[in-house]
């Protein structure tokens, strides 16, 4: 009677032990798709943002070092491999970004024109994408993350090499800082 009440124990306890493994297994699977939709929309991004330089090139005959700014800015952040790396180098974009459309005020005839704002639109929209994204995925990873850390599953991530994943964080501190507006 003692043998079989050991064996139903050790069955309950397998069966607990498979369960908290593939529950770790789901959410870093869950963690990696969070990561494929930002990778998606920073695709977009990269694809959008050679359209809106040879749509300027003509108007911005003077602005030559600002377009070449976001040119390597966009390059380096297609070259990032890691996810700080990543997150790093698209910070850098965001801001020749930033600092190209501030340009752009000196040209009215530019802001007119019907290819720039399509294609300003299409920009303004991936944003928000990826901002969407970016949350989404820093869920997944908190997720994931508690998982790791907490007992009993510490135990079976300890075991079976389980690592905590890094979130998108921003790494320009001045992006963090609230905008100041003045009339």
């Amino acid at each position: 009677m003692v043998g079989i009440i050991l064996l139903v124990i050790l069955v309950i306890v397998v069966f607990y032990v498979i369960g908290l493994y593939n529950s770790l297994i789901r959410l870093k699977n869950q963690v990696g798709n969070g990561w494929s939709q930002i990778d998606v929309q920073l695709k977009r991004r990269h694809d959008l943002i050679p359209n809106l330089i040879e749509t300027c090139k003509g108007y911005m005959k003077h602005e030559k070092e600002t377009l070449e700014n976001i040119t390597n800015a966009r390059s380096n952040a297609m070259g990032a491999d890691s996810i700080s790396d990543k997150s790093s180098a698209e910070g850098a974009l965001i801001g020749s970004i930033s600092k190209f459309m501030l340009v752009v005020e000196n040209y009215p005839d530019l802001k007119a024109n019907a290819n720039f704002i399509s294609l300003q639109e299409e920009l303004s929209s991936t944003e928000n994408k990826i901002a969407f994204s970016r949350q989404n995925y820093n869920d997944q990873v908190l997720f994931f993350n508690n998982k790791i850390e907490m007992f009993p599953s510490n135990i079976i991530a300890g075991s079976f090499n389980f690592k905590q994943a890094d979130f998108f964080e921003i790494e320009d501190k001045t992006e963090r800082d609230v905008p100041k507006v003045k009339f």
